[in-house]
């Protein structure tokens, strides 16, 4: 047959197959944004230093994570950092570092549905789990609420953006940000019809023209996930001072790796140790 009459056939059979797929992106886009972990790192070396925290949700799930560092004198108040991790980051392995400041008090506290936290991850249930983390740590004796810096990573740089614009906050460490997830869904699926697919939006960069807290932003132009272009975008709108420090012979992945990582954070986190 001539191809003008095979034509039609043609073109509805890849219609067909590109309305599966972008179904498929719907209705799987949960398990690609929120891939989760289960891995259950052994803390027992660090139990002098990692107090454990279980939060109960209004919904019924259950935060579990840990406090790190030395529990503060009768009386003392410790500044405090919260981590918000990438997508598939069990981030209570971090109580394992040795290079967090003893006297801040450091919390690990995993998203629902990973590790050991139950329930299921959407982006209103994280930023609702973060607003009920920070009030829980920041009512305790021991910590200091006028001292809290939010530290975010890839998808966590979105949860700690959108708490910042509703608690208060000395500052921002975001690693490996992006504008939005479906700023950068679009940059890897071009042909996809993103905006109308996509539930789960985490739009910092709607945000960042309203954040006045410092930021310091550390980046990988070497970054094949989250282009670095992406990050940039934020970076501009951000309304506070800032910084960014571009690590290079990292990736993605591996930044955390680089000596440059922890020195930044370091001396982040001690310029915003007086509030």
């Amino acid at each position: 047959r001539r191809l003008v009459d095979r034509l039609p056939r043609m073109l509805a059979s890849l219609a067909f197959v590109y309305a599966s797929v972008c179904a498929a992106m719907w209705f799987l886009q949960e398990r690609l944004i929120f891939p989760g972990s289960d891995y259950v790192p052994d803390l027992r070396a660090q139990a002098d230093r990692a107090e454990r925290l279980d939060l109960a949700t209004p919904d019924g799930a259950r935060l579990r994570g840990v406090l790190l560092g030395q529990p503060a004198a009768a009386g003392v108040r410790r500044p405090l950092a919260i981590y918000f991790g990438g997508n598939a980051e069990e981030v209570t392995w971090w109580a394992q570092a040795r290079e967090w400041p003893a006297h801040w008090a450091i919390a690990l506290v995993n998203y629902r549905g990973f590790g050991q936290s139950t329930g299921t991850p959407a982006e209103a249930a994280l930023y609702a789990d973060a607003r009920l983390l920070y009030d829980t740590l920041t009512g305790r004796p021991d910590i200091d609420p006028r001292r809290v810096v939010l530290l975010g990573r890839s998808l966590g740089s979105g949860v700690a953006t959108q708490l910042a614009a509703e608690r208060a906050t000395v500052g921002l460490i975001l690693v490996s940000p992006y504008d939005s997830v479906a700023a950068v869904a679009r940059s890897h699926y071009p042909w996809l019809p993103v905006n109308a697919l996509l539930r789960h939006r985490f739009d910092s960069l709607a945000r960042a023209p309203r954040l006045a807290q410092p930021l310091l932003m550390l980046v990988s132009p070497d970054d094949t996930l989250v282009p670095i272009a992406h990050s940039e975008r934020l970076y501009a709108a951000w309304a506070g001072p800032k910084r960014m420090e571009r690590i290079r012979g990292a990736d993605h992945a591996s930044i955390a790796d680089a000596p440059e990582y922890w020195r930044a954070v370091l001396a982040f986190l001690a310029s915003r140790e007086g509030g």
